[in-house]
């Protein structure tokens, strides 16, 4: 205190403006806090803060006069503070993993549709070594309304244990428990439709990349299974093990230059990803994508819509999920909802990594 009554007296020959400028200039690392707004105002912490609260307490006269210097100062109040103060965060949290392109696309959307409601998100990632349940207990800390996760993997014992304890809103995931909230798209008829486009472009040597342990793997595969052989084609399906990784989509395009895995004319691929690095090998090794080699990627990343790749994919609109995913969550927030499941449409986007195949009237 002593420090700033000594200064104080010059404030006004070092600092034009007079007390607003020295507040501004005194604010811990460049932000002004409502002790420099109430000391350039000439009012008790307490009084700044009623009024900039809006309630009972002080004159007219007074906040006026409060809210005036506020705004010269540029005072931004602290909104977690606040909630925190009013035993509501506010705040959704978030758990995604940071290798995987369509979490950050939908966390983009997460961020605007809670942004437009008045709630914010707090991330919490999975990485090679920070688990699911660590990013989970991280969220819990820090006093989440409800959590949103992205492709979870836990077991449906383990969601159900963490629904006991928190609201959950999952997305991108089938698994199906008891009072937790559920958004993705169909994925089965994802796939049903990208198999139908590469039929109708005279494919039938059509190899399906899987996704390994990624959530909706299985129920990806045995659509593939399912849609070749609906179009009697089961003596032709072949499924490679893979990861939902590029790098997962090199290792096996490669195998397939070199002949350690056979060279079909389509490649279904459990994500963008795994496309991505199966169609660069493919152009780099002198296989034709599209010419000799159809792909389809599944997620409709950014990366599958760039001038370079151009990729064919299956797009789950991340956007759509992400609002409905907040949406959701704040209705939990606020009170106790039946658990909804909500399944979008999946969209096939067909840009210029297919083309007819073999077995086309166009081809030979």
């Amino acid at each position: 205190m002593q420090t700033w009554c000594l200064c104080q007296d010059k404030v006004s020959a070092r600092f034009p403006g007079g007390r607003e400028r020295w507040a501004r200039v005194a604010g811990k690392n460049g932000r002004t806090t409502i002790v420099d707004v109430a000391k350039a105002a000439g009012t008790s912490v307490a009084s700044a803060s009623v009024a900039l609260r809006g309630e009972r307490g002080v004159s007219e006269r007074t906040r006026a006069h409060v809210l005036a210097v506020a705004d010269r100062l540029g005072y931004q109040p602290d909104q977690r503070a606040r909630l925190l103060r009013e035993q509501k965060s506010r705040l959704l949290g978030v758990t995604f993993s940071v290798d995987q392109t369509f979490h950050a696309e939908v966390i983009e959307h997460l961020y605007r549709a809670a942004d437009a409601r008045g709630y914010g998100l707090v991330l919490s990632a999975t990485t090679s070594s920070r688990s699911e349940p660590e990013a989970i207990d991280n969220l819990l800390r820090d006093r989440c309304e409800t959590l949103i996760l992205i492709s979870p993997e836990l077991r449906d014992e383990q969601l159900a244990d963490l629904a006991a304890r928190a609201s959950l809103v999952t997305i991108g995931s089938d698994l199906r428990v008891t009072g937790v909230d559920s958004l993705r798209s169909h994925d089965h008829q994802g796939i049903a439709d990208a198999v139908a486009h590469l039929v109708e472009l005279g494919h039938r040597d059509i190899t399906y990349i899987d996704g390994g342990a990624m959530v909706m793997s299985s129920t990806r595969r045995a659509a593939y299974l399912d849609a070749m052989a609906g179009h009697g084609l089961d003596a032709r399906t072949r499924v490679i093990a893979g990861r939902p990784t590029e790098e997962s989509g090199v290792e096996i395009a490669t195998a397939m230059l070199d002949g350690r895995e056979p060279m079909p004319t389509a490649i279904l691929a459990h994500n963008d990803m795994i496309a991505i690095g199966v169609l660069l090998t493919l152009r780099a090794g002198g296989v034709a994508v599209p010419g000799d080699v159809s792909v389809i990627g599944y997620d409709d990343t950014r990366m599958a819509a760039l001038a370079s790749i151009q990729l064919t994919s299956v797009s789950q609109d991340a956007a759509h999920l992400a609002t409905a995913a907040v949406d959701r969550a704040i209705l939990r927030a606020e009170g106790p909802v039946a658990a909804a499941e909500v399944v979008t449409p999946a969209r096939l986007v067909i840009r210029g990594t297919t083309a007819p195949g073999p077995d086309h009237p166009r081809s030979g």
